[in-house]
C-alpha cells in the first residue's frame, strides 16, 4: 500500500487550509510530507520551486524557505505524536501544533533548479513541546539551510477543524 502524506491524512479530518501545506488551498506551496524509508526517525519532503517563488533570477525565497520548513517540521511534529501513541491520524483527540518559535540558519543562496529536498526529526518532545530540526537540501545535495523549531501543542480542540468531519 502506497504511504499517504500527513498532510492528506489532516485534510481528512479538517486541517487543509494550511498556506505551505495545505492541500485544499490552490495559492499554497502544498509540500508533502512522508517517513523517510531509509530512516524511519526522518520525515522528508521533495518539493519543485516555481519561477514566482524566487529572491533573485535563480535563486529562492529566504521566506519560502522558511516556510518550507517550519510546515514540514510541524507535520513531522504532528505525525509523531500520533506514532508514538500508536495510531493514525485521526479526528479522534486530535494533535494540533502550532510554530511557538522558529530559527532558520541560511547556509547559503539555495538554487531554484531541481526539486528541494527537506529532512526533519524530533529530537525531543514532552507534554505540550515538541522540538524539531530540519534541513533543506538542493538538487545537488548541498545544504541550504537549517531549522531549529519548538512547536506547542495548540489544544484538543482546534478551532479551524472542520466538526464534520469524518474519522479515519
Amino acid at each position: 500500500m502506497e504511504q499517504r502524506a500527513f498532510q492528506e491524512e489532516l485534510a481528512a479530518i479538517g486541517f487543509e487550509h494550511c498556506w505551505g501545506c495545505g492541500v485544499a488551498n490552490e495559492h499554497g506551496l502544498r509540500i508533502k510530507t512522508y517517513w523517510s524509508p531509509d530512516d524511519e526517525q526522518e520525515a522528508i519532503c521533495v518539493w519543485q520551486p516555481q519561477p514566482y517563488h524566487i529572491a533573485a533570477p535563480g535563486i529562492v525565497s529566504g521566506g519560502i524557505i522558511a516556510t518550507l520548513i517550519d510546515c514540514h517540521s510541524a507535520a513531522t511534529a504532528v505525525a509523531s505524536a500520533y506514532r508514538a501513541e500508536g495510531r493514525p491520524i485521526s479526528a479522534e483527540n486530535p494533535h494540533v501544533y502550532v510554530t511557538a518559535q522558529l530559527d532558520v540558519t541560511y547556509l547559503r543562496a539555495t538554487p531554484s533548479a531541481g526539486p528541494l529536498t527537506l529532512r526533519a526529526r524530533v529530537v525531543e518532545a514532552g507534554g505540550r513541546r515538541s522540538h524539531v530540526t530540519c534541513s533543506l537540501y538542493a538538487a545537488s545535495g548541498e545544504e541550504c539551510a537549517r531549522g531549529d523549531v519548538i512547536l506547542a501543542r495548540a489544544g484538543s480542540r482546534w478551532s479551524g477543524a472542520r466538526s464534520d468531519a469524518p474519522a479515519t
